[in-house]
């Protein structure tokens, strides 16, 4: 998943070995017409400063070429296409980096400062883009048309990770009140976007993280840590109109939680104990695990880190926190139709594809 306030003392202590990519590369004689975008957090947090790697972009065209653009920043977070622009947030540097996106790759434009909020998850809606920020505890929003922040910003009463957009309202996991509390928030924000007034707080359980909508249902991955952080815990909740239903899914691997929708049903990561395997699984209308609709088996150190549905087709980042870095490609039966190595730390994935 995309670093969803994930604590991992691994991290922390790892010696890195970096596998990089050419940071340009031949699409041969065939036109390339569409770009899949990674963003590559790096690493950042370790304590032994020779161990922090920059984040960067993974690019894989239809060609099954990567291009690997390095240096972006410290924690490269999460990115979005809108149009012909690729939007980049960098939370350590507290920036928005804009890119021009053609038939040939992207090129830089813009570079926009947030006020050391340490930006994190963005939404775009009709030409702006709404971002939730960590240290400012606030959604702050970027005018595209205008090309600069706008001063008027919603506050969050705590630490505002995901942002969705259901066609009416904003949805904002805050599964911290404050930092590095363990995930002891319990609420989602809703806002709505017309007056961008905050509209109510709706508890959903401890550490929410990664949002979803899906047939008109509001989906909560929630992942939260024991006092000492030694032992990671997975829930799930579904807000139907004014009904929350929630599940406990007990311990689990330190990142697992990613969630999305595919053929239909929402899929949520899990983590197999004792075997230590990893996969993604189909919730049924309780939020249960459907084991027979499991998909993928990966094993230790290998974790999934996020998962996406890009046409019709599941993308996988997997990574070990340091020399592993994957994005797998696989079909609904769960056959691996690609492979990709990419840049450390894979995370938020992002789709362009040329205009006719």
């Amino acid at each position: 998943m995309k670093k969803y306030m994930c604590f991992s003392l691994t991290i922390i202590s790892l010696s890195l070995i970096w596998i990089g990519c050419s940071d340009s590369v031949s699409s041969g004689n065939n036109e390339n017409t569409s770009w899949v975008f990674v963003a590559n957090e790096g690493i950042s947090y370790s304590l032994n400063e020779n161990d922090n790697v920059p984040g960067s972009i993974s690019m894989i065209d239809e060609n099954n070429n990567i291009t690997n653009i390095e240096n972006i920043g410290a924690t490269v977070q999460s990115l979005e296409v809108y149009n012909n622009k690729l939007f980049v947030i960098v939370t350590d540097d507290h920036k928005i980096i804009t890119y021009n996106i053609n038939s040939d790759g992207i090129t830089f434009e813009d570079e926009i400062l947030t006020n050391s909020s340490m930006p994190r998850e963005m939404v775009i809606i009709n030409d702006k883009i709404y971002f939730t920020n960590l240290e400012t505890q606030d959604i702050k929003i970027f005018d595209i048309i205008n090309n600069k922040l706008e001063e008027s910003t919603i506050s969050i009463n705590g630490r505002p990770e995901d942002i969705i957009f259901d066609g009416t309202y904003i949805w904002v996991s805050i599964p911290e009140i404050s930092k590095w509390d363990g995930n002891q928030g319990t609420k989602v924000a809703q806002i709505d976007p017309n007056t961008n007034l905050l509209i109510d707080y709706i508890e959903v359980g401890r550490g929410p993280q990664a949002l979803l909508v899906h047939n008109n249902e509001i989906f909560i991955s929630r992942t939260y840590y024991s006092d000492d952080f030694s032992t990671t815990y997975h829930g799930a909740t579904k807000i139907i109109g004014t009904e929350i239903n929630d599940i406990y899914y007990g311990s689990g691997a330190p990142c697992g939680g990613s969630i999305m929708s595919y053929d239909d049903n929402v899929y949520r990561s899990q983590n197999w104990i004792p075997s230590d395997e990893e996969g993604i699984v189909p919730l049924d209308d309780d939020l249960n695990f459907i084991a027979m609709g499991r998909i993928g088996n990966y094993q230790s150190p290998l974790s999934i880190y996020h998962m996406e549905n890009i046409n019709d087709q599941i993308y996988l980042t997997l990574t070990d926190y340091g020399s592993t870095n994957l994005v797998k490609v696989l079909d609904n039966d769960g056959n691996e139709i690609a492979s990709y190595t990419v840049g450390i730390m894979p995370g938020d994935l992002a789709y362009w594809k040329k205009s006719e």
